[in-house]
């Protein structure tokens, strides 16, 4: 007993001295830790004990002496080391059941310092559009070095610059002679027309009345595809090409759940081993559906609680985010249908080549009962973010499809959305964690409980590569 005594005074005065020695003389501390050791061993009555203590090191660290590195010790010293269970275990509870939450965990968040987020998004440059009247062919036209000139008026003017070339897929351009049919007719853009309007010539027009390169007629609503610039030797600049992100806003929502257990139910018999890991487990998978359907359906607002007398943020879900959709009528889907809903999906947006389509049961039912072809196969089962999908393939790109309920709970049985997973972030103010309430010790209640919380919200980067299919 005396020497346990002399030992904890030791030990006490020992760990000081080796602090203090430490930062200023490496090596006598590295001998006071030998004395130390010794004592110890002496200090035991024949029985040699472990006596851990943490110290500080040279520049800052912290080390431990003559003892294993427990869990305890850890969160003692380093407390943000060690990473909850709950982080690790969340994307293996139900993760089909959840589809969009699961995604985002997976592809990881963007911490945010604010519950309002603030991001941009920016899209391409549109690459068509139509003749807006019609134009005749007028040989009466002149022009220089051989072609002739002329001014076309389409329905977006402002796409189009100086030196592009433009694809007339509908009219018939000539060969060299201009006599014969050669592919499509082009379009040199020469200038603009302050007002409206843009001046052209055709690169493979017609010969009309000994005048070469007329410009053939053209029909209103012809589809005009901006192609690209044709620079002369001597050019050295063009026209400029600026793209600016559009600013959008959205705002994180604080999702909840507490679970309790009392104590006397805690050690009560169980016919089954039902514990409190298992009651928080229910209640992740609660809360994650809830989010879920606040990710896809939630409108972005701010209410006042006037009982809590507080502002409540509620987030924006990603249907309302979607720049396009793509509507069949109930009940008739075909693979003519499916062929049409991929080239919406992976056509005229600069996409990935993979996207998701979540789909309730009408929806997933329809596609089930379809014929496949050739050109439409159903492919293998694909397993990625934790999730087995049904690949579909299409000649524009793959679709992974899945079954989501939280659609039919929501209203959108027959309803589905196309999403690009590359185009989808995640922000976190909170991340996903659990916070034990110490109710019995405050005098509350006599329990053990836990609170889930997590303060996030989904923003689409780019809304043009996602597409709502909706039954009409």
């Amino acid at each position: 007993m005396k020497n346990n005594l002399i030992f904890t005074v030791l030990r006490n005065y020992f760990n000081r001295a080796i602090e203090w020695l430490l930062s200023k003389h490496g090596i006598y501390a590295v001998m006071l830790m030998a004395l130390v050791t010794l004592l110890w061993l002496l200090a035991g009555d024949g029985d040699v004990t472990m006596a851990t203590a943490i110290i500080a090191g040279v520049t800052g660290g912290k080390h431990v002496v003559d003892g294993p590195l427990t869990t305890s010790l850890t969160n003692e010293a380093s407390p943000e080391l060690l990473r909850n269970e709950i982080d690790e275990r969340i994307v293996k509870i139900r993760p089909t059941s959840t589809p969009i939450d699961q995604l985002s965990r997976c592809a990881g968040a963007r911490k945010c310092g604010s519950m309002i987020v603030d991001y941009y998004s920016v899209d391409t440059k549109p690459t068509e559009t139509t003749l807006q009247s019609d134009y005749e062919e007028d040989s009466s036209l002149k022009g220089t070095g051989g072609y002739q000139l002329a001014t076309i008026y389409t329905d977006n003017d402002e796409i189009f610059e100086p030196s592009e070339t433009i694809l007339v897929s509908e009219v018939n351009g000539y060969d060299e002679e201009g006599t014969n049919y050669s592919g499509a007719l082009v379009l040199y853009v020469v200038s603009k027309v302050e007002g409206g309007g843009i001046n052209v010539v055709a690169v493979n027009g017609k010969l009309v009345a000994g005048i070469a390169n007329v410009i053939p007629s053209m029909p209103a609503g012809a589809k005009l595809v901006r192609m690209g610039r044709a620079a002369a030797e001597l050019d050295v600049q063009t026209a400029q090409f600026e793209a600016l992100p559009v600013k959008k806003q959205n705002y994180c929502q604080i999702f909840k759940a507490q679970v309790e257990q009392s104590t006397f139910q805690k050690i009560a018999n169980k016919e089954v081993g039902w514990d409190f890991s298992d009651q928080e487990e229910v209640a992740i998978i609660d809360m994650r559906l809830g989010m879920e359907k606040n990710f896809i359906f939630g409108h972005k607002a701010r209410i006042y609680d006037a009982v809590k007398r507080d502002e409540i943020l509620l987030t924006g879900g990603i249907w309302n985010q979607a720049a396009r959709e793509f509507g069949y009528e109930r009940g008739q889907f075909t693979t003519n249908t499916i062929v049409e809903l991929c080239r919406s999906a992976f056509t005229s947006n600069a996409g990935s080549n993979r996207k998701i389509l979540i789909g309730g049961t009408g929806l997933i039912e329809a596609i089930n009962k379809m014929d496949y072809s050739k050109v439409i196969t159903a492919g293998d089962t694909v397993t990625k973010w934790g999730i087995t999908f049904n690949e579909l393939r299409s000649k524009f790109g793959s679709l992974y499809v899945l079954h989501s309920e939280v659609f039919d709970q929501c209203g959108h049985a027959d309803d589905g959305f196309v999403l690009d997973p590359e185009y989808i972030t995640k922000y976190c103010h909170v991340p996903f964690r659990t916070e034990t309430l110490d109710l019995r010790r405050s005098g509350v209640r006599n329990t053990d409980a836990i609170v889930i919380t997590e303060a996030s919200c989904l923003v689409l980067r780019y809304p043009q590569a996602h597409l709502r299919v909706i039954a009409v």
